[in-house]
Order: C-alpha cells, then sequence, then structure tokens
C-alpha cells in the first residue's frame, strides 16, 4: 500500500511540473492526489504498523497494535490537524493577496513608476532590481513581479529590451523574498510551522539574498542590453489621488504582522486579518467619498458600485490557494505514514559534508543545495512542504534558513522554477529556452554567491 502512495504522489508531481505541456492547471493534479492519498489510506488503515506523530515529531509506538477505531480515530485526528496548519498558511495568503488587490483598486502601485527619473538602461536596471527586492519583501515575490512587470511595459517599449529586464526582476524578486517571512510562500510555511522566527530569518539571510541579487544585477549591468538608453513616456501618476495613501497603508499594514506576532504570539494569520480589516476601512471611506474611483476608468456601471473589498476578492488568485490546499495536504499525508521522516534520516545517514556538525546541524549543505537546485525543476512549496516533515531540527536551526533561502532563490535558474518566472513567462511571452541561455547562468552564480555568503556568515550567530 504504501508503495502505491509513492506512486500516486510521483504521478501527480510529474503532472504539476508538467502543468504547461499537458494543459492542465496543476490545482487538477493537485487536489486529485490529496483527496487520492487520503482515500487509500483510510481504505488500508489497518495494513499499516507505523503512524508519525506531527506533534512530538517521532513515529507512533504500539500503532500497530491498534484497533481499525482506532486507527480511524487517528488519522481523522491527524488529517484535521494538518488541515488546520494550512489553513493557516491559506488565510494568511487570502489576507495578503485582498490587501494588495484593494491597493491596485486605488492604482496605488502608479506611484512606484514616479521612482524612475532617468533614461539610463543601466541605471534603471538597478532601481528595478532594488524595487523588486525590497518589494517582494514586503508583499511577496509573485505580486512584486505583477506589479513591476506592469510598470515596466509603460516605460521600456522595446520587448527584446523588456525581457531582460523581466529576467533580472524574477531573480532579484526571489531573492527579496528569501529573507522576509512574508516574502515568499516557502517562507512563509517555514515561519508560520515555527521553523524560523522573523528576528534570525532577517539576520541570517538578509546579506545573502542582497548577494544573490546583486552579483547577477552587477554582471549584467555590462551586457548589451543594458547600455544606451530608452524612451520613455510622460505619465500623470496614480488615476486616484488616494492612490498614494492606499500604498503606504496597505504595505504598513502587511509590515506590521511580523509585529503583531512577536508582541502577542498569536499565528500570523490572526495579525493579517487585522491588517486587513484597518486597510479595508479606510478603503471604504475613500471609496464612499466618490472621489476615489471618480477618474479612474471603470468597465462597467455594475462593477462601479462594488465597494473596494468586493472587487479585490473577485480578484484574488483562488487557484493558486488550492494548489497550496491540495500539494501541502498530500506531502502531508506522506508525512502521517513516517515515509518523509525515514527518507531524511537516509539522508543524513548518506549524504554528509565535514564541517556541519559544528554549525550546530547534522543535515549536509549539499542536501539543501540539491533542495535549491530541485526548486528549479520542480515546485518549491512540495520541497519545502516535505522538509518540515522530514527533518526535526528545533526552532531558528541554520538548516531552516537555509533551506528558506536555497527554495526561495533557487527557483530562479529556470523560468518555470518559481512563480515570479512562471507570471513573468505570462506576461511577456518569455521562451523557456531564450531564459536558460541568457538568464540561468546568472541566477546560478547568484544563487551559489548567496549560498556560499550564508555558510561563512552560519560561524558568526
Amino acid at each position: 500500500m504504501e508503495t502505491l502512495l509513492i506512486v500516486i504522489f510521483v504521478i501527480g508531481y510529474l503532472a504539476i511540473t508538467l502543468e504547461h505541456n499537458l494543459k492542465i492547471d496543476k490545482l487538477i493534479p493537485a487536489l486529485a492526489m490529496m483527496a487520492i492519498l487520503w482515500a487509500l489510506m483510510a481504505f488500508g488503515i489497518d495494513s499499516f504498523t507505523t503512524w508519525f506523530d506531527s506533534g512530538k515529531h517521532a513515529l507512533m509506538e504500539g500503532f500497530g497494535n491498534l484497533g481499525h477505531e482506532d486507527k480511524m480515530y487517528m488519522l481523522e485526528e491527524t488529517l484535521l490537524h494538518h488541515l488546520g496548519k494550512t489553513s493557516e498558511i491559506l488565510v494568511f495568503l487570502l489576507g495578503a493577496m485582498t490587501i494588495v488587490e484593494i491597493i491596485d483598486y486605488f492604482d496605488g502601485f502608479a506611484t512606484i513608476k514616479t521612482f524612475v527619473k532617468t533614461k539610463s538602461r543601466r541605471k534603471i536596471l538597478w532601481i528595478f532590481a532594488f524595487l523588486a527586492f525590497i518589494l517582494s519583501a514586503i508583499i511577496d515575490n509573485l505580486t512584486a513581479t505583477i506589479v513591476l512587470i506592469s510598470i515596466l511595459q509603460k516605460i521600456v517599449k522595446d520587448r527584446n529590451v523588456r525581457i531582460w529586464y523581466a529576467g533580472l526582476i524574477i531573480i532579484a524578486a526571489n531573492a527579496g523574498g528569501a529573507w522576509s517571512p512574508i516574502g515568499d510562500v516557502t517562507t512563509t510555511m517555514l515561519w508560520i510551522g515555527n521553523k524560523v522566527t522573523t528576528a534570525k530569518l532577517i539576520g541570517y539571510l538578509l546579506i545573502p539574498s542582497l548577494i544573490c541579487m546583486l552579483v547577477p544585477t552587477f554582471i549584467a549591468s555590462f551586457l548589451p542590453a543594458f547600455k544606451g538608453e530608452i524612451e520613455t513616456e510622460d505619465d500623470n501618476g496614480p488615476k486616484s489621488k488616494f492612490g498614494p495613501t492606499m500604498l503606504y497603508l496597505g504595505l504598513s499594514a502587511i509590515v506590521f504582522v511580523p509585529i503583531f506576532k512577536t508582541i502577542t504570539h498569536l499565528p500570523p494569520y490572526v495579525g493579517m486579518m487585522l491588517s486587513l480589516a484597518v486597510v479595508a476601512t479606510f478603503a471604504e471611506i475613500y471609496s464612499s467619498s466618490k472621489i476615489a474611483i471618480s477618474s479612474v476608468d471603470i468597465e462597467s456601471d455594475a462593477e462601479s458600485h462594488h465597494s473596494p473589498v468586493h472587487s479585490a476578492l473577485t480578484k484574488i488568485e483562488l487557484p493558486s490557494i488550492l494548489f497550496f490546499l491540495g500539494i501541502l495536504m498530500a506531502v502531508a499525508a506522506l508525512e502521517s505514514l513516517g515515509l518523509l521522516f525515514n527518507f531524511a534520516e537516509g539522508l543524513k545517514q548518506n549524504i554528509s559534508l565535514q564541517g556541519t556538525e559544528t554549525a550546530g546541524t547534522e543535515v549536509s549543505d549539499l542536501v539543501v543545495i540539491i533542495l535549491g537546485i530541485g526548486s528549479a525543476i520542480i515546485d518549491n512549496v512540495p520541497l519545502v512542504a516535505a522538509s518540515l516533515g522530514m527533518f526535526s531540527e528545533p526552532i531558528d536551526n541554520p538548516l531552516w534558513h537555509f533551506i528558506a533561502y536555497s527554495a526561495g532563490t533557487g527557483g530562479s535558474m529556470l523560468i518555470i522554477g518559481s512563480a515570479a518566472g512562471v507570471v513573468a513567462m505570462g506576461m511577456e511571452k518569455i521562451d523557456f529556452f531564450w531564459y536558460l541561455r541568457k538568464i540561468a547562468w546568472l541566477a546560478f552564480l547568484g544563487f551559489i554567491a548567496g549560498a556560499i555568503c550564508f555558510v561563512i556568515m552560519r560561524y558568526f550567530f
């Protein structure tokens, strides 16, 4: 039965990675895989002799001697436990996505365009690299990529030049998302899972992530694509006079979430709901004044009667939410049977590098680097979800921070390796092999440079 479960997981995993080839949205195999795995576990519960206690992070003793009803009770309790943990992540993401859409409702992100005062291609590259690095740490790397490429399309007319900028934005956005607990889904998973704290995460990863962005950006600035000047268009800024206010309010509200968690010790989604309530309140006040949307293009009369919150909720990425639900619960199924725990023990025994014990972890740096490279080929969400079940190191162990860095930045090496890359690919119709030839080597150099920086810095913490 366990072999069958692994086969189903592998098939589902392949369907997710081959999403563009199969023309099937990845949420479909993710949800199907989750349901089938848990259903088969329920049918074959009597044949299982081991069970993994997620609370104690250890195999449960005497599970094979329990009766059918007791085993089913354990399965249902475990399912409820994982659903609760997964829901914390999903509710958190829903809140963050809604705040971002409310900002966009007031055209707040147009304010960022006012920062670009130059026509130099090289200077524009550095401006967008730092904007991506900082913005992704606040509103997540996926949203930051969408926002910046949308602005880029209004500034750079030549698509052949623009896709170069898009490639470097992907690298910078993924690097920026790695050092923030709210900058990337995988980092958020580790933060909510009590594997990393905000202060230590920033302390461990800010400089390596910055190196990961600076190295490829510096090299790229000498390439022919970024020499000379571009023609820019005049722009009047945000269409709503409340745009800048909502931008700064929304970003401040999201940044407040880690502070709220530190003060109250409550799960992050509680703070995110408070932030959403505050932002939504101001949005309703500004919207009801009729001034906020007076100069914004309205698609229909029906839409003009919607509140900003209702409008934002209709635009959030629900397919992504359902995908996270499916993949996290599917990985939880394998964790519950102890398969990930046993796999982790095998890795620790078979792959080792000298000196890792002195850094406070028994897991090889090579394992984590392979994890990062693997995230460029397959989705980093299930990789991190698996690592949560595989390793039992305590909170703020260097292992978790290295995993956050590797999974967050490794995906930049292929355009399909990260959510930021996939969305950029769709927005600019970037060819997979063009990215592989032109950008992948830059992303690899940045990834390795940041990893070396992390390994060196680890001995000072």
